[in-house]
């Protein structure tokens, strides 16, 4: 992990703006420092960790630092809420079918000073892109997405996900479900081990590279060739990579729902 994120946050040092990268610490709030810091998860004592004791969640017991049933109990409404998203998310097969509009949705009929990414042109133009986002059906299942499309988009949406609904829209084939499972598992620190944690980061920077290739901005100044989704190829290259990622966040998902479930029985 090391490897990515040191050259990263020299970028960052210097002021360097990146659209793909700088998702993973600006849209979720866990800082670089609190990744790279290491627990072992409830359960698990830390002798000669005088550090641990000074953070959230920790008592000393038996000379050892530990995370204390009362915090696990504290965090009672979290440990439910995630649970039901994760095992609604889990109980449902992926969806394959909506070729990453989401992120053309967001600059649908856009006002140049709205657009995200503002420093990064759009492939298409934005004539081109909205004639894509209105040739294909728009089937985004994931509110935080959905909340970011224009207002002339949002009705485009075959459905129609709210912040309070999540867990009858989620489901693994979502490129942002993927992701948010890095979210779900930091929100569970330090209650789960950071091997866990690190495991979904991993899948959330991976996931964010396809994201943005299969957005409508161009970033080949930054090395990224485009999944080109307005075209029959590069519609199945995408529902491809889609694929293998639902595939991997499946375990981690699992792992989140076994940890969910051991927290809740203390």
């Amino acid at each position: 992990m090391d490897a990515w994120l040191v050259p990263h946050l020299e970028r960052r040092r210097r002021g360097v703006a990146h659209p793909v990268e700088d998702f993973l610490f600006d849209y979720y709030s866990q800082r670089p420092a609190a990744l790279r810091r290491w627990h072992p998860g409830y359960g698990t004592g830390l002798v000669d960790a005088p550090d641990h004791l000074l953070l959230k969640g920790y008592v000393d017991e038996a000379g050892a630092a530990t995370v204390s049933a009362a915090h696990v109990r504290s965090q009672r409404p979290l440990l439910d809420g995630l649970h039901a998203l994760l095992s609604a998310t889990e109980g449902r097969p992926p969806r394959l079918g909506c070729f990453g509009m989401h992120e053309w949705a967001m600059v649908y009929r856009h006002r140049q000073e709205a657009v995200r990414h503002r420093a990064w042109p759009l492939r298409l133009g934005g004539r081109g892109t909205d004639r894509v986002v209105e040739s294909h059906r728009i089937a985004c299942t994931h509110f935080d997405a959905f909340r970011f499309f224009t207002d002339e988009a949002r009705p485009l949406n075959t459905l129609q996900p709210g912040r309070e609904d999540r867990a009858a829209f989620e489901q693994p084939g979502c490129l942002h479900a993927g992701m948010d499972l890095y979210k779900h598992a930091f929100r569970l620190t330090p209650m789960v081990a950071s091997e866990l944690v690190a495991d979904c980061f991993e899948l959330a920077r991976d996931i964010r590279v396809l994201d943005m290739r299969a957005s409508p901005y161009d970033l080949s100044r930054l090395g990224y060739a485009p999944v080109r989704v307005e075209t029959p190829e590069g519609r199945r290259e995408y529902v491809s990579a889609q694929q293998r990622f639902a595939a991997r966040g499946a375990p981690l998902r699992r792992r989140l729902v076994e940890d969910c479930e051991r927290l809740m029985a203390v």
